[in-house]
């Protein structure tokens, strides 16, 4: 079979059917999975993975979804997996998300018509450029859509389906892993990578297609405790500490015109803080600390806890903690050292028909922690663009281009073993 010459996709079908259940995870949840209605989709894609001859397609209890693709060929091939994860960030709803097919794009403005206020514009999206004659899919206004990652679900679906209706395309042992919680930073907390059993992975969580990321940031959390004094406000002159206002102090105190994510660009770090609450008595402020260069995280973080004793010196009698946790770090750091995943991913987004768009990303993905974990995990385009707002979009052959990514990827492993 020529791989490039496949029509009979059905991620598109497959997407419009996953975005409208809601998986929106919830970083104030301290359970497994964060939000329960994540595994309404995973159970969905067990039931069609076990309808297309996956025998082994499960849901655990923590929400992860484990598959295997079984070889088809007598060679020897290292065990590859595809990853994406199934939630929802929070930062917009994905209740009731109504999935529009904008058929034949040719450049015109979209108006979202549940809320017309919101107009997906070419000036303001230019990868719109090369959709033209095309088919984009939007939300209807109210909500996200869900391309993230919802794109790389439906597009590993396809890809499972299509090899095992076609015995011909060869391949070896293909791992499946879908997880929850990746939009809160737990994505990959609790994989069995020994139940797993693969030895190289790719996650289908980019954007443009064409476009492969080796490189992302490293990223730290701080958290920042504010003890104040709290005194009855008729009688607090000279006495009461409003941790609040310590709090606020902070924030305002930070750069204006550099290391924030409003002032920077390509690899420029910042210090973000993400969460303020608190009481007179007491204030907490949550940061995240991001550079693609590890050692800076270091020279960020001493910069925001000299802005914080600056601050604190103005408010004696107020005390402060400063806590720093590792969240993830730059998965180019472990992919250096083995160059042939991401050299088989190049050829593949190529002989799909694209040319290889090597960036780095501003982020994280599943693939930046596994890849510390041992298994390297660069990660692929998946075709949505806009992540995380009501403005998102996906070109349906932007999609089926994905697919065709994965079913090279799975040859080109097996040819050249």
């Amino acid at each position: 079979m020529e791989i490039n010459q496949i029509q009979d996709f059905q991620v598109a079908e497959n997407f419009i059917k996953y975005v409208q259940v809601d998986t929106q995870s919830d970083a104030q949840s301290s359970t497994v999975p964060s939000t329960e209605k994540q595994k309404d989709l995973s159970r969905i894609l067990v039931e069609e993975l076990k309808a297309m001859g996956i025998e082994d397609a499960h849901l655990d209890d923590l929400g992860y979804v484990y598959a295997t693709i079984p070889s088809n060929t007598d060679k020897q091939v290292p065990v590859i997996c595809f990853c994406s994860h199934v939630d929802t960030s929070p930062d917009s709803s994905g209740t009731n998300v109504k999935p529009l097919v904008h058929q034949n794009y040719q450049g015109q403005d979209l108006v979202l018509p549940d809320d017309e206020k919101i107009v997906i514009r070419m000036a303001d999206h230019p990868d719109l450029k090369d959709q033209i004659g095309n088919d984009i899919v939007t939300a209807s206004g109210k909500t996200l859509l869900g391309a993230d990652d919802k794109a790389g679900v439906a597009e590993i679906m396809d890809a499972a389906r299509i090899l095992m209706s076609n015995p011909e395309i060869k391949h070896g042992d293909i791992k499946i892993l879908f997880t929850p919680d990746e939009e809160i930073g737990r994505g990959v907390d609790h994989v069995d990578l020994q139940k797993l059993g693969a030895q190289y992975a790719y996650t289908m969580d980019g954007e443009r297609a064409g476009t492969l990321e080796d490189e992302t940031f490293s990223a730290d959390g701080v958290k920042i405790k504010i003890d104040g004094i709290s005194i009855h406000p008729g009688y607090a002159k000279g006495k009461m500490i409003n941790a609040i206002k310590v709090a606020a102090d902070i924030v305002d105190s930070l750069p204006k015109e550099r290391l924030s994510p409003e002032t920077t660009h390509a690899k420029e770090g910042f210090v973000h803080p993400t969460n303020i609450e608190g009481t007179v008595e007491e204030a907490s402020l949550n940061f995240i600390i991001r550079d693609h260069d590890t050692k800076k995280l270091a020279e960020h973080e001493a910069e925001l806890e000299a802005i914080v004793k600056e601050v604190l010196a103005k408010y004696p009698g107020a005390n402060y903690t400063f806590q720093v946790s590792e969240q993830y770090r730059n998965m180019k750091e472990v992919l250096d050292k083995d160059t042939k995943v991401v050299e088989i991913a190049m050829m593949g987004i190529e002989r799909a028909g694209m040319k290889v768009e090597k960036r780095s990303i501003r982020g994280g993905t599943d693939g930046s922690r596994l890849s510390f974990m041992g298994l390297p995990c660069p990660n692929i385009f998946a075709g949505g663009h806009a992540f995380h707002g009501k403005q998102e979009w996906v070109s349906i052959q932007d999609m089926q281009k994905a697919v065709l990514t994965i079913l090279h990827i799975a040859v080109l492993w097996e040819e050249l073993s």
